[in-house]
């Protein structure tokens, strides 16, 4: 049996984030049981912690300056029934993607949607995670999580997590919490979300009228194996930038000097596609360097081998300059920065 906790020093980094980009860590602790965390996180050398999760929701602009905490447990328990929903806990490093097939292989439904969304079950609060119409924090029951400074154990549900778009109570205090586990409602019974973003076309296309939950993760699974590079293979992180939130007046003011502009909501406000508004200023498939742009996709920026961190925010910020400059809309990066503000 391995170590609840593993310390490395000078830890390098370069094959813990997504983009692939060189960096070190003073101090790197690696935690099987949370269990162990109150002790660890006493130690003056571990005083404010920055959690590594997966790191596929990084950008590292230059080297963490204090210690990082990595969480390794992966168990996956079945609570219990609750209602119409089975209760699920996962362990904080437990794969996204992993856990999500396995909530399907329990015929449980409702994450199928945020089928190979790269990163950890515990990272997937903190951004709550989103794609094709679904976000993470639907059904998320509670969260569970130790607060060093005050030394005390959290159950934060659903309302106390604040959950909107991109966004949640972790990420506006980053380093008070560090989440230990999930517990997630699943139902078993769920109409499929298929309005968004060519996946219902895309199940038509394979001649599935009725899909289940499995039929939406493979084609969600298709679809975005075609359309983002390959971590392994192309350093990146996903969708780079958020897709920006403007008043209803402004957004129907770029819809009529731009017709094609895609534009999602209603009431006071709408959600601009940023894909569309980075594509329109001729950034796809641009490259500084190894510093570049994915030419299957606007949002992706892309670390061609060689390129730092800090190479990656000057193109990013770049590309938000000319958006703002075009369209008057500004554009927030997705991903942590560490070593730099946007």
């Amino acid at each position: 049996m391995s170590a609840p906790v593993r310390i490395l020093r000078d830890a390098p980094l370069a094959g813990r984030n997504s983009f692939g980009v060189a960096a070190t860590a003073p101090l790197l602790a690696e935690v099987d049981d949370p269990a162990a965390l109150p002790q660890l996180l006493s130690r003056p050398e571990f005083a404010r912690p920055m959690v590594l999760g997966g790191g596929s929701n990084l950008l590292l602009a230059g080297d963490p300056d204090r210690p990082l905490l990595a969480l390794t447990g992966q168990r996956v328990e079945v609570l219990g029934e609750d209602g119409p929903v089975t209760m699920v806990r996962a362990q904080a490093g437990a794969n996204w993607h992993r856990f999500v097939l396995h909530s399907l292989d329990l015929g449980l439904c409702g994450l199928e949607n945020l089928a190979l969304i790269p990163g950890t079950v515990g990272a997937a609060p903190i951004q709550n995670i989103g794609a094709y119409g679904v976000e993470a924090g639907e059904f998320v029951h509670a969260v569970h999580a130790w607060e060093p400074a005050r030394g005390r154990w959290h159950r934060l549900d659903r309302a106390a997590c604040a959950f909107g778009y991109r966004d949640s109570l972790f990420k506006h205090e980053p380093d008070r919490l560090v989440i230990t586990a999930v517990d997630f409602a699943l139902p078993r019974q769920a109409a499929p979300r298929l309005g968004y973003a060519g996946l219902g076309e895309a199940l038509a296309a394979a001649g599935i009228g009725h899909p289940t939950a499995l039929d939406v993760a493979r084609a969600v699974i298709g679809i975005r194996q075609r359309k983002l590079p390959d971590p392994a293979v192309l350093g990146n992180a996903g969708s780079f930038f958020k897709n920006p939130v403007i008043p209803a007046a402004r957004a129907q003011a770029l819809l009529d000097a731009h017709p094609g502009l895609p534009c999602f909501g209603s009431g006071t406000a709408r959600k601009l596609s940023a894909a569309w508004l980075i594509d329109a200023c001729g950034w796809k498939g641009h490259r500084d360097g190894d510093a570049g742009v994915s030419p299957d996709h606007a949002l992706v920026l892309v670390n061609r081998g060689g390129a730092s961190g800090a190479q990656l925010l000057a193109l990013a910020r770049r590309i938000a300059d000319s958006v703002r400059a075009r369209f008057g809309v500004d554009l927030e990066p997705e991903p942590r920065l560490v070593g730099a503000r946007w």
